[in-house]
């Protein structure tokens, strides 16, 4: 008995034989007066020796209400994305809209594997943000040959295409670290993600801007960039903190980062904030609830998921005009962050 799974040929797979984009397949099965007869032509018939068949899910998004949009985060189980996802699904039902939502698990691979599929679903918009091993666009560019309406959040990139909300990372990581110098820190380090990420560039470069206005020495050994992952934020955390002039302040990317710095500070039986400070970029339903309660750079993660959906919706009415809306991050000064003053 064989139990191998069907394979379903897929738009992608009618384009890849023709070397041709899914967009020009699609349309030349649409009958579309920008594809030419000959191309129409082979596309059809290699559909029928294929065995193409459209996906009538998809078909029914087309013709029947409701109308869906698609969107994609690199991790569900984080609070900050599934807040994301609720702002966005409140202001889609507003309006009539249901949500398609799917998870990249910080893949290339498999976030444009999930852009595939929602093209062959035929959603009328799609809300991303990048996985961090991403740094090959092309299936973004594929929507935007498509005409697909597509807005980023977080993540972002090809900025002259696509419109995007983003936090004020920069400003935010400034005036944190600002605080830690404020509050008695000297040697502050900073634990960020893959460096190609815009958003770990802004708050680095924030984190840099707060130590030159103070004449503080930047320290490469302190800029530690890596995989956002908990167990190297651990290592990452563990060998600063052995070093012979440890850090005495830490400055966090995300919420992941922040709690493996958070751990491994007291494993290794040191005082937050006596001997080390912390600040990370996080929320407010996990930083008050650690002791001693977490300093933290909060996002409005729930407004951006609205802001990103009335982006997109606007889109998809026809709006083509690309639009940058920040939604500013607020420091919520709590127990981890300022040193006692002898």
């Amino acid at each position: 008995m064989n139990n191998k799974k069907q394979h379903r040929t897929s738009l992608k797979d009618l384009a890849k034989e023709l070397n041709v984009s899914i967009a020009t397949v699609s349309r030349a099965l649409r009958n579309s007066t920008e594809i030419g007869e000959e191309m129409q032509k082979r596309v059809k018939e290699l559909a029928k020796k294929m065995n193409y068949r459209p996906n009538p899910f998809a078909q029914s998004l087309r013709k029947e209400a409701p109308k869906v949009i698609g969107v994609v985060v690199p991790n569900l189980v984080t609070h900050y994305y599934a807040a994301v996802l609720d702002g966005i699904e409140e202001e889609a039902r507003r309006v009539g809209y249901s949500v398609i939502s799917a998870n990249s698990h910080e893949s290339f691979e498999d976030e444009a594997h999930v852009i595939d599929n929602f093209i062959s679903l035929h959603v009328e918009g799609i809300i991303a943000c990048l996985a961090q091993t991403t740094t090959d666009y092309s299936h973004f560019e594929e929507l935007s040959a498509m005409g697909i309406p597509l807005v980023f959040f977080g993540r972002t990139c090809l900025s002259d295409r696509f419109s995007s909300v983003t936090a004020n990372g920069d400003e935010a990581a400034q005036m944190a670290t600002q605080h830690l110098i404020d509050t008695g820190s000297r040697r502050i380090a900073f634990i960020g993600g893959p460096n190609h990420l815009d958003m770990v560039q802004r708050r680095k470069h924030g984190y840099l801007e707060a130590l030159r206005e103070n004449r503080i020495p930047i320290e490469r050994e302190l800029v530690m960039c890596d995989k956002i992952d908990y167990n190297i934020a651990m290592r990452a955390t563990e060998r600063l903190l052995k070093s012979p002039n440890r850090p005495d302040a830490i400055l966090a990317f995300n919420d992941i980062i922040t709690f493996a710095a958070f751990t491994s500070i007291k494993q290794l039986g040191l005082r937050i904030p006596e001997d080390v400070a912390l600040i990370g970029f996080t929320d407010d339903a996990h930083a008050a609830y650690v002791t001693p309660r977490l300093s933290a750079i909060e996002d409005q993660s729930r407004l951006m998921g609205i802001t990103a959906c009335k982006m997109l919706l606007s889109n998809i009415k026809g709006d083509t005009k690309v639009y940058k809306k920040i939604v500013p991050q607020q420091l919520v000064i709590r127990e981890t962050s300022a040193k006692n003053k002898k």
